[in-house]
């Protein structure tokens, strides 16, 4: 049977053959320069242009369990952090292959297991430990580092760790002083900084330009938009520094070049030609409000009453009052909006369209599919309670100080393309923005509008997080290093025991001797992550990104202090000149603007996708040789999740 191009052998573990071959899909799709794809429908005939993991999940037709479970997990990482999909499926599909070839060389799935959780132990550490902090001023002053170089000796004073996080010779933790003003000054070590002290300084406000420069990863003009929307959200609020996903929106104007693209303050939408006469009626009013938070139709429950589907009542008598119900309920709620002098409901839901028909003549603005974190601004900006039903509505429900505008008309040419309405509050401005995302070639609109969040949310992780992390492959290289270093170790010292020193010179125990194997197999999989960045970048072949990243690592092999430091970014910076050659790497022309990532992302990508390889590898285990609880020792190759 074939997945891709990838033939499967059900004489194999099938699980982890299928998991390898769907993170294929996903090498086109890593790094800054990715490829864009069409996928047809063979039924249709239609085709969606995508170059994003997510996207290009959501357009197959998945039907194998290992892909169900596969795109489940891809779905769920991507709504909540909206970076970082093509990283963990290819990291999954890598260690699959690692877990593969661990299992042809006769290793238990008991020891794959436990080897790879203290590899992904490592690893995690290493994120600890490189981390760079972007939290206070006194910290940035104490030890500036500059994004391009460290500047001077007070980046390297030793830091107290805190208890069990600092296993390894990492050095330092840096703190980033991100300002393009670099500023030399003699201060005390930190460890010399009492908690009082620390408090008499003020608080650091990073630069957000800056930052957001650094996590571009490629994408420029999405990343300038979302600088944009963070200094209008700063101006709209008078502070220093500003930056609120939650009441960012965007909306997608086809038709336009791409160059057109711009931030404005409120909430655009887009309205078909009814709703925009009602719009024209209402422009330049102060206008009152309603919000309902779920939909604004008759049959509407919120989740706890929902009925469930597919269930009828059947009865000798027709029931005419039944077909009543919707025309009973719709008077009811038009009457009560008309009495509370209503002028425009935001609906976080959907609209019937009898109701937005019924409400557009009598020119109520019915705007559907509103974010909740808009409803909430919208609330706390016009005084307004959001409901659930319509008929909950009551004055003390209805804000005001809302107020329409119609920012663009684009149904001259096409109907079909509406109205684009502005939505602002007066008075006390809630920091809502919408960025205007366009294009003339409808089918990249998409992709736009996905490359902008995804930089909206580096920005928002990394703020949350104040702290971020070497990008280009950096962290990934000093994770290898310590995987190496771990099973080197476990090879020179063969009378210690996963790594901890035997007191009594004992013979090395039986508790996992496949360690090293293990290990080694999970760095050459970060190795393969590396190399297929570098190959996309279009400079590097297969053989001289591998040869590149092995001389990269050599060069290092055995330094001690901050090793992150270190390692080049060349790799993989394309506006830079580079030396490609396979027996060495020049970093003499590395760029002033590094790259980096995001702590939290990068933590969580690792840990699904290896929990990923687990749950398959386990589930093929017990598949092939079956689970028999009474049976002495038919458990100890499986770990229970």
């Amino acid at each position: 049977v074939m997945l891709g191009s990838t033939i499967i052998n059900h004489r194999q573990h099938v699980g982890l053959q299928k998991l390898s071959a769907l993170a294929e899909i996903t090498r086109s799709s890593l790094g800054p320069n990715k490829n864009y794809k069409f996928i047809q429908d063979d039924t249709t005939g239609e085709s969606t242009l995508v170059c994003s993991c997510f996207r290009i999940l959501e357009s197959l037709e998945l039907t194998c369990s290992v892909g169900q479970v596969v795109y489940e997990t891809i779905e769920t990482h991507h709504r909540v952090y909206n970076t970082g999909s093509g990283c963990l499926l290819f990291l999954a599909g890598a260690w699959s292959h690692a877990a593969l070839e661990c299992l042809h060389r006769g290793i238990s799935v008991r020891h794959i297991i436990s080897a790879m959780s203290e590899g992904m132990e490592i690893c995690l550490n290493v994120c600890r430990q490189c981390s760079i902090s972007i939290k206070r001023r006194e910290v940035s002053e104490l030890c500036p580092f500059n994004v391009s170089t460290v500047k001077d000796s007070h980046a390297h004073q030793q830091l107290t760790p805190r208890a069990s996080e600092r296993p390894f010779n990492l050095g330092p933790q840096k703190k980033l002083k991100l300002s393009r003003h670099f500023r030399e000054s003699e201060s005390p070590s930190i460890s010399t900084i009492h908690a009082s002290q620390l408090c008499s300084y003020e608080p650091f406000f990073p630069d957000i330009a800056h930052i957001a420069e650094t996590l571009s990863h490629g994408c420029t003009d999405a990343m300038n938009l979302v600088v944009k929307a963070s200094q209008m959200q700063s101006e709209c609020n008078q502070q220093d520094i500003a930056f609120d996903v939650t009441k960012v929106v965007t909306c997608v104007l086809p038709g336009l070049v791409e160059e057109q693209a711009t931030v404005l303050p409120g909430c655009v939408v887009l309205v078909p030609a009814e709703q925009a006469s009602v719009a024209h009626h209402l422009k330049e009013q102060h206008l009152k409000v309603a919000l309902i938070h779920g939909d604004l139709a008759a049959t509407y429950r919120h989740l706890g009453y929902n009925r469930p589907k597919g269930i009828q009542s059947v009865s000798d008598r027709l029931d005419l009052s039944r077909l009543s119900k919707e025309d009973t309920w719709m008077e009811k709620v038009v009457t009560l909006l008309l009495n509370l002098e209503v002028n425009v409901i935001l609906v976080s839901g959907v609209a019937s369209e009898k109701v937005i028909e019924c409400c557009w003549r009598r020119n109520i603005l019915v705007v559907e599919k509103v974010k909740a974190s808009i409803l909430k601004a919208f609330a706390v900006s016009t005084g307004a309670i959001p409901v659930t039903y319509a008929t909950q509505l009551s004055k003390h429900c209805v804000g005001t100080g809302l107020k329409v505008s119609i920012w663009r008309d684009l149904s001259n040419n096409d109907r079909k393309r509406g109205t684009a309405v502005n939505i602002t509050t007066d008075g006390l401005n809630c920091g809502l923005v919408t960025v205007i995302l366009t294009s003339s070639v409808h089918a990249k609109l998409q992709t736009l509008e996905d490359q902008f969040w995804a930089c909206a949310y580096r920005l928002h992780w990394a703020l949350k997080d104040k702290a971020l992390l070497p990008g280009a492959g950096v962290t990934e290289m000093v994770c290898i290093q310590h995987l190496q270093n771990e099973a080197e170790h476990d090879i020179r010292n063969p009378t210690e025991s996963n790594g901890v020193s035997s007191q009594q010179n004992k013979p090395r125990t039986p508790a996992n001797p496949y360690r090293d194997v293990v290990l080694t197999l999970m760095a050459d999989g970060l190795k393969d992550y590396i190399c297929t960045v570098m190959v996309n970048t279009g400079v590097f072949s297969k053989v001289g990104a591998r040869a590149a990243v092995i001389q990269h690592l050599q060069d290092y092999h055995g330094t001690v202090g901050d090793v992150a430091a270190k390692f080049s970014q060349l790799f993989l910076h394309t506006d830079t000149c580079y030396n490609a050659t396979p027996t060495s790497v020049e970093s003499s022309e590395t760029p002033a603007i590094k790259t980096y990532d995001n702590l939290c992302v990068k933590q969580e990508v690792w840990r699904k996708a290896l929990d990923l390889v687990f749950l398959v590898l386990q589930t093929d285990a017990e598949v092939i040789t079956g689970v028999d609880r009474k049976t002495n020792g038919a458990q100890e190759d499986l770990m229970f999740l």
